[in-house]
């Protein structure tokens, strides 16, 4: 039987290591909160001090930076990019390669398209097609 951990140097040469999440054998840091229910497929990765709760899934080649925080049932699709203490809420969608920004918040139920960028520390809400709702 192989190893549930990789272990990968960072650009300072620090060494961190990753376990295998059973639910889709994605890459979680020593430090990372992830619920058993979520599904980190693999190729994905989530850093320390992130969270992803119940019924999230974080697609292949999705990141989620240190300190964001998935909520329950969010879908993150491929290659999306999740910055450091960023949020996204319960349910919401964010579409392949997107960026969301470091500190930046979605709300729950929320659509962000594909090839998106928000930018740091914006707050955002949108219907379920994607268009932005009145503050």
């Amino acid at each position: 039987m192989g190893k549930n951990y990789v272990d990968i140097e960072d650009d300072n040469g620090e060494v961190l290591r990753y376990r295998k999440h059973a639910n889709g054998r994605g890459l979680v840091a020593h430090g990372a909160k992830v619920a058993a229910s979520a599904r980190i497929e693999a190729g994905a990765y989530v850093e320390p001090h992130a969270r992803v709760l119940d019924g999230a899934t974080i697609s292949a080649g999705a990141w989620i930076e240190p300190g964001a925080v998935i909520g329950a049932g969010a879908f993150i699709d491929a290659n999306a990019h999740i910055g450091p203490e960023a949020a996204v809420g319960a349910k919401a969608k964010i579409g392949v390669r997107s960026f969301i920004g470091r500190g930046a918040q979605i709300a729950g139920g929320s659509l962000i398209g594909d090839d998106e960028k928000i930018l740091d520390g914006v707050r955002i809400a949108t219907d379920r097609r994607g268009f932005n709702l009145a503050a």
